[in-house]
């Protein structure tokens, strides 16, 4: 009886493992580039408020560390982008918005919009990330070893305040994608 109660539990914990399923860290002569395939799904929670007209965002971060063996690590560069997942309820269309920099009420800035008639496409969308630019030229020396660090999560900071509150410490939002590697 036991095997049979844990299975499914194993099966679920299994299915919703986050993770990046490709990575690929390219140095050009202008920067460094990361290109990647993330495996996630979106939490329960956060895919009932996207469909009750709440969005959702989303931030990659990276970091570019440099090893240093007589104090900590140096970072030498840092990169964010930024999603918003909203549901159109009137069209019934998602709409997902990119910007380099977090979504201001103000709606200044440079964002870019892509709509689509289903969410998993637009989930699908968001888990791509095609030669994002993590680091200029001139941050990066030839002859030293660096860390890459990457994180893709659910930014709650950005949420409404009330959401905010409830969301504090609740597993049911947590949704965090991470990868480290050696850039040499």
């Amino acid at each position: 009886w036991l095997g049979v109660l844990v299975l499914p539990m194993v099966a679920q914990a299994q299915s919703t493992a986050s993770e990046v399923s490709q990575w690929r860290l390219e140095r050009a002569d202008d920067g460094v580039y990361l290109s990647a395939t993330l495996q996630f799904a979106l939490p329960e929670l956060a895919e009932d408020a996207l469909y009750k007209g709440i969005p959702m965002f989303f931030v990659a971060e990276t970091q570019v560390l440099q090893d240093r063996w007589y104090w900590s690590d140096r970072q030498v560069a840092a990169s964010s982008r930024y999603w918003r997942l909203s549901y159109q309820p009137l069209t019934r269309r998602w709409r997902l918005s990119t910007s380099p920099a977090p979504f201001a009420e103000t709606g200044l800035g440079v964002v870019l919009g892509q709509n689509f008639d289903d969410l998993r496409d637009a989930v699908s969308a968001m888990q791509r990330i095609s030669r994002w630019k993590i680091a200029d030229a001139g941050e990066i020396d030839a002859d030293v070893a660096y860390m890459v660090n990457f994180r893709f999560r659910l930014d709650m900071s950005q949420l409404p305040r009330p959401m905010q509150i409830g969301a504090v410490g609740s597993a049911g939002w947590s949704l965090m994608v991470t990868r480290n590697q050696r850039l040499v």
